[in-house]
This record gives C-alpha cells, sequence and structure tokens, in this order.
C-alpha cells in the first residue's frame, strides 16, 4: 500500500446502505466513490481505476455475481461481496465467479472495514524469498516472480488478486507444500473450514489457467495430507 487513500467502489442499489457505507469508509480513510447499478458500475470502471470494489449481490437487471464474472475478463482489481444470502453454495458461486471475498448480511461496520484492510494487506505482505529465482517455467507458462506476472508466451495470463496473490505465495516456496491453513493464514483470512474450502475454490480456478488437464494437475499439485505445492519444470 502507497500514502495515496486507497479508492473504493461501492456498488448497492439500495441509496441508504450506499450512503451510509460511503460515509463509513471516508471517515476511515478512504477515497469512495459509489455506483446505484451494475451498469452505472461499469460507466464508472471504463474511466477510473479502483483499488477494491465492494459489491452487493442482489440488485435489479444485473446482479453481483454476474457482474464479478464479467468484470474478471478484464481486471484484476479485489471485489467483496455483500449478500443476504447465508448457503455456503451461493458463497462458493460468488468465489467462482472471481470474488475475493465474501460478507454475510447484516454485518458490523468495522467487520467490513477489517476485511477491506485485510484484501488491501495482501499483496504486500508476501515477500518473496532472495534466494529463489526470478522466473518460474510452468511448461508453456512463465510466472515472473518480480513482477507477480503468469505469462503463455508473450501472451500475459490474467489472474484475479487472490489467484495473483497465491501465485506469490506458492512462487516463495516451490516444491515445498503449504497447507490449507497456512494458506487461509498468509491470504489474510479468517480461519475455519468455511476459509479452507474457499482456498480450494481458488486453486481449483488457478489450476485451469496453468494446467493442461486440470483434473490430474501436474505443476499445482495436492499432496496428501500437507496441502498444496507448485512443482515448476
Amino acid at each position: 500500500m502507497s500514502d495515496v487513500e486507497p479508492h473504493l467502489l461501492i456498488v448497492d442499489d439500495d441509496e441508504r446502505i450506499r450512503g451510509l457505507l460511503q460515509k463509513y469508509l471516508i471517515r476511515n480513510g478512504f477515497l469512495v466513490s459509489a455506483a446505484r447499478d451494475a451498469a452505472h458500475a461499469r460507466r464508472l470502471l471504463s474511466g477510473l481505476e479502483f483499488d477494491l470494489i465492494v459489491m452487493d449481490v442482489m440488485m435489479p437487471g444485473e446482479d453481483g455475481i454476474s457482474l464479478t464474472r464479467a468484470l474478471r475478463q478484464d481486471i484484476r482489481t479485489p471485489i467483496l461481496l455483500l449478500t443476504a444470502r447465508g448457503e455456503t453454495e451461493d458463497r462458493i458461486k460468488g468465489l467462482e465467479a472471481g470474488a475475493d471475498d465474501y460478507l454475510a448480511k447484516p454485518f458490523e461496520p468495522k467487520e467490513l472495514l477489517l476485511r477491506i484492510n485485510a484484501i488491501l494487506r495482501r499483496m504486500p505482505e508476501v515477500m518473496v524469498a532472495d534466494t529463489a529465482p526470478k522466473v518460474l517455467t510452468l511448461g508453456p507458462f512463465r510466472y515472473d516472480i518480480d513482477r507477480g506476472e503468469l505469462w503463455q508466451g508473450d501472451a500475459p495470463v490474467r489472474l484475479t488478486a487472490t489467484e495473483s496473490q497465491l501465485m506469490r505465495i506458492f512462487a516463495a516456496r516451490p516444491n515445498e507444500p503449504i497447507t490449507r491453513t497456512k494458506l487461509v493464514e498468509e491470504l489474510g483470512r479468517d480461519r475455519g473450514q468455511a476459509q479452507e474450502r474457499a482456498v480450494d475454490v481458488q486453486i481449483t480456478r488457478l489450476r485451469r489457467k496453468i494446467e493442461g488437464d486440470p483434473k490430474q494437475p501436474r505443476y499445482l499439485q495436492t499432496v496428501r495430507g500437507a496441502g498444496y505445492m507448485l512443482a515448476p519444470d
């Protein structure tokens, strides 16, 4: 994080909630823009860059999960979903669409603030070991550790903020199994089985981008009883 105020985008069709969140987050040191629906959010995103998007799932027209999935085609900006749905399956759908975290309504504003700060801290918190190679080769892919970039030939591969964070974690310790609990901790999330399941979802999504056969992974392996391991060439 730099000294510049992080710029957040709040997307919620409820004007009262939108206004309350905007005022609360501004008081806590953020620059905040607000959108009333998906179309409004798209217009703002076409002209501005944001550090994080806080988005309600249940909106008229295009909902938050659909918008998240669409945005992930073009941007890596972290997305935190707000949802009144408490079912695990609904939360998993949000993560599979590309969200980095979720928060169920009703919630305490302080918890929202803590989750936002945790997401914004993730990238600089993971330090790459000095002894690690600068580039890892994964078959047709190469991962530039210093830049945190994944390439396939001359084409960059888009990663979400969480996928990028996972690559940094694994690249710092190639060929070393990392437990799900440790991954949850390094991603800055609360401990628990639900968060470990969320990590599994993120691993599945990342495998789809770097593996020839995601069901039989060669590079991002499952080590029975020990967690996950990145095994570069």
